[in-house]
């Protein structure tokens, strides 16, 4: 797939023409990675995060009431994740540096010797801890880097004072440390053009991901983009819409050129369209979904956007609604850990 066949997919409005957009996404995504979704169970083991970003309500500067889940609390959802079988746990946080090294250490231990379950980290730009938690028995990270535009990426994502971060090179020690890498990017940042998520999508089979995941840019007020993402938008024609068709291009696109990776439909994208944005993710090229293990009395808390999808659902509610809303598009819940087969 070229970028000329990629920008033109983007830039389609025609029903019928994306319609075979999906449909050819749906039999690649078949043919590589079967019938299953997959289901990763999300555990938000913090809401304190020393990062700015100007996209996210996690953001240091804004004033919420933070919490970070204890050990027995996160090892008590891993239990869970089993007790529903799912295949794998996701321990995803702010950058905070209140979760030590240690400790996020242990708690992979425990899990991976007490459960069968894969462990997947999402904690930021934490590079001097990867390799320990890696040998603790991490099997996955996930990284997004967003934007693959730099100028755009430092707008709204400034780097910590004394520390510039290279996320590209941060995903390139994750596949050198045996990790899965995951990455992803948002769709409809104000200031993205069609040729940068174009490029997006291109860096997407260069770096060779085992996991992507790709959703709409939601606009939380208490942010900068919240409040000036209006004047950063490009002129017509040339800003990428945050739409839902356009995040189901993005999948279906993505999946073309990813064939073997493991695609999610988001949380995000079921904010959105909170009636089948799941459901048409998964016919459009995605094959995994990620309930929600948080304890409910601190997923309010975890505000990256507001008005997430399931906020209020049990972690038993969610895994009831989501395999049903599996099988009503006559698919299945796959068994086990789910990681990427790659076919060589």
């Amino acid at each position: 797939m070229d970028r000329n066949e990629i920008l033109s997919w983007l830039k389609e409005t025609d029903t019928e023409k994306l319609n075979e957009l999906w449909q050819k996404a749906d039999k690649v995504r078949l043919e590589n990675v079967g019938p299953e979704v997959h289901l990763r169970g999300l555990i938000e083991i913090s809401s304190y995060c020393v990062r700015r970003c100007g996209y996210c309500g996690l953001n240091a500067d804004n004033k919420l009431q933070r919490y970070r889940m204890t050990r027995d609390e996160i090892i008590e959802c891993a239990h869970a994740a089993v007790e529903y079988e799912y295949g794998t746990v996701v321990m995803q946080a702010g950058e905070d540096y209140g979760l030590k090294t240690e400790f996020i250490a242990d708690i992979v231990r425990e899990i991976k010797n007490t459960t069968n379950l894969a462990v997947t980290l999402s904690l930021g730009e934490r590079i001097d801890d990867l390799a320990i938690w890696r040998e603790a028995g991490a099997d996955r990270y996930l990284l997004r880097f967003e934007t693959s535009n730099h100028e755009l990426y430092e707008k709204i994502h400034p780097s910590l004072p004394n520390q510039n971060c290279d996320r590209f090179e941060i995903l390139k020690k994750l596949g050198e440390l045996g990790y899965e890498v995951g990455s992803g990017v948002m769709i409809g940042i104000p200031g993205q053009s069609y040729e940068t998520l174009a490029t997006d999508i291109e860096t997407f089979g260069k770096f060779d991901l085992d996991m992507i995941g790709v959703g709409p840019f939601i606009s939380h007020p208490d942010t900068m983009l919240g409040r000036e993402g209006d004047q950063m938008k490009l002129p017509e024609g040339q800003q990428v819409p945050n739409t839902e068709d356009m995040v189901y291009k993005v999948v279906a696109l993505t999946r073309l050129m990813c064939p073997q990776a493991n695609i999610p439909a988001t949380s995000a994208l079921a904010t959105i369209n909170t009636e089948d944005g799941r459901e048409n993710g998964l016919n459009r090229g995605a094959n995994i979904v990620m309930p929600n293990l948080t304890p409910v009395k601190y997923r309010a808390m975890y505000e990256i956007y507001p008005d997430k999808a399931c906020v209020n659902e049990t972690a038993n509610q969610c895994r009831f609604c989501l395999a049903g809303r599996i099988e009503s598009i006559g698919r299945t819940v796959g068994q086990g850990q789910g990681g990427r087969k790659k076919i060589i």
